[in-house]
C-alpha cells in the first residue's frame, strides 16, 4: 500500500505562486506516476497535473503554462510549482500515486488553496 501526504497550501492573491509539495511512503516501488487532482466546492474532482517515473509530463489545458509539476528522483516527492494564480484555482489540491495494478490509488487528505481576485 502506498500512501501519500500534501503540504503547502495556503491563502494567496490572484497573481501570486505557491508551491505544494506531496511525500509518498510505504510500497513505493510500485509507483509509476504521481499527479495533483483539485476539487472545488460543488464540482467534481478534476486532474492538474502528472509526472510518470519516465519524467514524462502531462498538465490539464487549464493550468498548462503557469503550473509545473516537478519530482525529486529518488525521494518518491513530488511538487506543484503553481504561478499566476488566478480565483478559479482555489480547491482543495490532492496528491496521489499511480501504481502498478491498481491506477490512481494512495490518495492524500488534500490541501486548501485559496485565491482572492
Amino acid at each position: 500500500q502506498v500512501q501519500v501526504v500534501e503540504s503547502g497550501g495556503g491563502s494567496v492573491q490572484a497573481g501570486d505562486s505557491l508551491t505544494l509539495s506531496c511525500v509518498a511512503s510505504g510500497r513505493t516501488f510500485q509507483i509509476y506516476a504521481m499527479g495533483w487532482f483539485r476539487q472545488a466546492p460543488g464540482r467534481e474532482r478534476e486532474f492538474v497535473a502528472q509526472i510518470t517515473w519516465g519524467d514524462s509530463i502531462t498538465y490539464s489545458d487549464s493550468v498548462k503554462g503557469r503550473f509545473t509539476i516537478s519530482r525529486v528522483v529518488g525521494k518518491d516527492t513530488v511538487y506543484l510549482q503553481m504561478d499566476s494564480l488566478k480565483p478559479e484555482d482555489a480547491a482543495v489540491y490532492y496528491c496521489a500515486a499511480a501504481v502498478y495494478g491498481s491506477g490512481w490509488s494512495g490518495w492524500g487528505q488534500g490541501t486548501q488553496v485559496a485565491v482572492s481576485s
